[in-house]
């Protein structure tokens, strides 16, 4: 049914939420170990910054692959 569709179109958002947020605690673990490199002296400041927009960069795609799969998922169940 059309009710069934929509809660499960809602699941999928959820789950979809819940993916970008595990993204982004990996991106807040990955720069943390950049700051704590960079205070052992293990990494230069230059290469901290550098690091911090690839991990960036990195995040974006990957939540912007989430959205699109979401986005894909929703629209099929939506489709009668």
């Amino acid at each position: 049914t059309e009710e069934r569709r929509k809660e499960l179109s809602k699941n999928v958002k959820a789950l979809g939420e819940n993916a970008k947020v595990a993204i982004r605690n990996i991106r807040r673990d990955a720069n943390d170990k950049c700051k704590d490199m960079l205070k052992k002296k293990e990494m230069t400041e230059d290469e901290q910054k550098a690091s911090e927009k690839i991990v960036q960069d990195l995040t974006d795609k990957f939540c912007g692959d989430v959205d699109k799969a979401v986005s894909e998922k929703e629209k099929e169940i939506m489709t009668v």
